[in-house]
């Protein structure tokens, strides 16, 4: 358990899914706390009762799930400042809220609660990020006109607003960082005034820019899947995705893009997060997943792509673990996602697609002539335990300056027939892993060989 006096929280609204701003903030916090041995807590926040449901709360906490933000207090698993859900703190808002009416620091407005702002005030926000702020209470709270106005804490519904729960739910749970995006600094004066009034130290701040979209304006469901979890079903590996996400205003240094949770939480700074905004550049999180499944193991890989080859209608449970675990080996750093890289294998599986995208239409019969003798020729010279990528290019190459053929004359139309594609990985390592008895067949399919 951890037993830093750092203690940081993550505090979304179960009323949607979780977006990848909030998963940015999440994370940030996330690597705060495991940076200094802290606590990292989720508080929920649903005092929305029209919009919030229990199946978005499980959905966020799934996504949480899924980039391996593990939290150390919450609604699911307790812990020693709960509850950890704001519906279920109501009786400490309207207690705090009766010290302010006693002490006439708020007032009544029917069954509403009023904080009085008080006029002529200096405020410093301390922000670790941004640096100080300075702000007058009077402009804290302003209406149209420029005239102060005081801040509603509890509504007339009996619900607490936001301004004022978050500043009780952090104090009772003894947040020491409040991490959250920058849209909040605007509130975070009111907040100050709230803590001074109940008499209590606010915690550090730090504000974390905003994030844009490619086109440089804020990041909305016009830029693609906005909630995290869509990610994994278009091929997004959760290490990968955590990767990108750190690097959305921070870096390790030394040029490092491409590392794994302990090392970002070990070199995350706080002081070393960037203040412009960061761009969601899906290049960027191509690159990043592709590297990150580069390096994955065989086994490790073979597992989290079968059940996109089976979305593919293909069925990885005909063939043996180390054929496939191979095949994808061999397709090295092809596939920018799971989904890309179980699609460009798909012919180690199956003819079937093969037969699909190529039809052998643009060979001519003299060309076919040339690569029934080709063919003929290299299938009876080599058989296993021969059948080898380096023999087969060896015999290939030696048949073609034999017979005045380049070899790309033969390879190409090779590589055509056995994976219906332009670009594969080597055609005669494909062609050792398929078999010389499937290599055959497929040939076969297309008059190449008789």
């Amino acid at each position: 358990m951890p037993d830093s006096g750092v203690r940081v929280r993550f505090a979304p609204s179960p009323t949607g899914a979780l977006h990848i701003g909030g998963a940015h903030t999440a994370l940030f916090n996330w690597l705060w706390a495991r940076r200094n041995g802290g606590s990292f807590v989720l508080r929920v926040e649903d005092t929305d009762r029209e919009r919030s449901t229990a199946e978005y709360e499980r959905t966020i906490m799934d996504g949480l799930k899924w980039l391996g933000l593990n939290w150390d207090e919450g609604p699911d698993i307790g812990g020693g400042y709960g509850p950890y859900r704001q519906s279920e703190r109501m009786d400490s808002y309207r207690r705090r809220a009766m010290d302010l009416l006693d002490r006439g620091l708020a007032y009544k407005e029917g069954e509403a609660v009023i904080f009085r702002v008080p006029e002529g005030e200096d405020l410093v926000l301390h922000d670790i990020i941004y640096g100080d702020i300075n702000v007058q209470s009077d402009r804290s709270s302003m209406k149209t006109d420029g005239s102060i106005k005081d801040i509603v804490i509890i509504k007339s519904d009996g619900m607490p607003t936001y301004n004022y729960a978050v500043v009780v739910d952090d104090h009772d749970m003894n947040i020491t960082c409040v991490i959250r995006g920058e849209d909040h600094i605007s509130n975070t004066p009111k907040q100050m005034l709230l803590y001074r009034a109940l008499g209590w130290e606010a915690p550090q701040f730090a504000h974390l820019p905003m994030i844009l979209g490619g086109d440089k304006k804020k990041l909305s469901k016009r830029h693609g899947a906005t909630s995290v979890f869509e990610y994994n079903d278009m091929g997004y590996l959760p290490d990968a995705m955590f990767n990108f996400l750190a690097l959305l205003g921070w870096t390790p240094g030394n040029g490092l893009e491409i590392f794994d949770r302990e090392l970002a939480a070990k070199k995350f700074e706080l002081s070393r997060v960037i203040k412009k905004p960061s761009v969601f550049d899906m290049n960027k999180l191509n690159f990043v997943n592709q590297e990150h499944l580069k390096a994955l193991a065989p086994k490790t890989r073979r597992e989290i792509i079968e059940p996109f080859w089976r979305s593919l209608g293909l069925s990885p449970e005909r063939f043996d673990c180390k054929y496939l675990e191979d095949a994808l080996t061999l397709m090295g750093g092809r596939g920018r996602t799971t989904k890309e890289l179980a699609e460009y294998s798909d012919y180690f599986l199956d003819f079937g697609p093969v037969k699909d995208r190529y039809d052998a239409s643009e060979i001519t019969p003299e060309r076919k002539d040339l690569l029934r003798k080709f063919f003929t020729e290299l299938f009876g010279s080599l058989k296993p335990p021969d059948w080898s990528a380096a023999k087969l290019e060896a015999a290939a190459r030696g048949w073609c300056e034999s017979n005045g053929a380049s070899l790309k004359d033969v390879a190409m139309p090779l590589r055509w027939a056995l994976t219906g594609r332009k670009v594969s990985p080597g055609v005669f390592e494909v062609a050792e892993l398929l078999g010389r008895d499937e290599c055959w067949a497929r040939l076969a399919r297309y008059e190449f060989i008789v």
